[in-house]
C-alpha cells in the first residue's frame, strides 16, 4: 500500500490462474499466481475511491516476485529439456533421410547421439521405422529409402523433396532458440554435422540439412560455414 499520511492506495489482488515457471529471481522453476488486482484510494485504512485496475503479474510462489505476464514465455527448465531432446531426434532423422542410412557408422553415430539427447532406449530400428513413416507421409522418397528398399519412386512419380523436412526442422528448432545461448546453437549445428561426417564428407543432400538446421537455428550463414568447416577438423 502506497501511503500518503492518512491517504493511501491499497491493492486488492485476485489470483486467476497458477501453474509452474522459470522464474527469473530464483533462477529455477518454481510455482507462480497469475494475478489482477484494483486499486482503491483509502482514508484512514478504508476503502473509498476505485484507483483502476493492477496488473496482470506474475507472482513466484517462492520469492514473491513479480514479474509481467510475458515471464511465462520462458519454458520452465523441464520444458527446454524436452525441447532439446526433440530437437536432436528431429535433426538426426532429417540427416538420415537426407541418405545416411546406407552406412553403419551414421546409423551408430545417430543412435548413440538420439540416446544421449535423452531417448536412452533408442535402437536402429526404432529410428528405420520413423524414416519408413515420414517416407509414407510426405509422399517422397530419400536416398536413404533407395537404400533401404531398392525403390527410386520413379515408378510411382515421387521425387525426393525437402520441403516437409524443412518445415518439420523450422517447427522443432525455431521455438527453441531464442532459449539457448549462442554457444548452445552452434554446439546442436556440431553434433548434427557429426552424424553427416561419420561415413566422411558431407553429400549435398546433408548440406541442405544442415543449412536448414542453421537457419531455424538464427545463426548467420557464414557461422554456419565455418561451423561445419570447423566439423571436418579432427581435434
Amino acid at each position: 500500500m502506497v501511503k500518503l499520511g492518512v491517504v493511501g492506495v491499497r491493492t486488492s489482488w485476485r489470483t486467476v490462474a497458477d501453474g509452474e515457471f522459470f522464474c527469473p529471481d530464483c533462477g529455477g522453476d518454481r510455482n507462480y499466481r497469475r494475478r489482477t488486482g484494483r486499486r482503491r484510494l483509502t482514508v484512514l485504512g478504508l476503502p473509498l475511491l476505485s484507483r483502476g485496475q493492477a496488473g496482470p503479474v506474475v507472482e513466484c510462489s517462492a520469492c514473491r516476485g513479480r514479474f509481467a505476464p510475458d515471464a511465462l514465455d520462458h519454458p520452465t527448465t523441464v520444458r527446454l529439456s524436452a525441447m532439446l531432446r526433440d530437437a536432436v531426434h528431429t535433426v538426426t532423422l532429417a540427416l538420415l533421410a537426407a541418405g545416411g542410412t546406407a552406412s553403419r557408422a551414421v546409423r551408430e553415430t545417430a543412435v548413440t547421439t538420439v540416446r544421449d539427447a535423452g531417448f536412452p532406449d533408442c535402437c536402429e530400428d526404432q529410428l528405420l521405422t520413423l524414416l519408413a513413416a515420414l517416407a509414407a507421409d510426405t509422399g517422397a522418397l530419400s536416398p536413404a529409402f533407395e537404400a533401404l528398399t531398392g525403390d527410386d519412386g520413379a515408378s510411382r512419380g515421387l521425387d525426393p523433396c525437402g520441403t516437409a523436412l524443412a518445415i518439420e526442422l523450422h517447427s522443432s528448432l525455431g521455438p527453441l532458440a531464442p532459449h539457448l545461448a549462442p554457444a548452445g546453437r552452434e554446439a546442436l549445428l556440431l553434433q548434427a554435422a557429426r552424424i553427416a561426417l561419420a561415413d566422411g564428407a558431407y553429400t549435398p543432400a546433408e548440406r541442405e540439412v544442415l543449412a536448414t538446421v542453421g537457419t531455424a537455428l538464427t545463426l548467420a550463414n557464414a557461422d554456419t560455414e565455418r561451423l561445419l568447416a570447423a566439423a571436418r577438423t579432427p581435434s
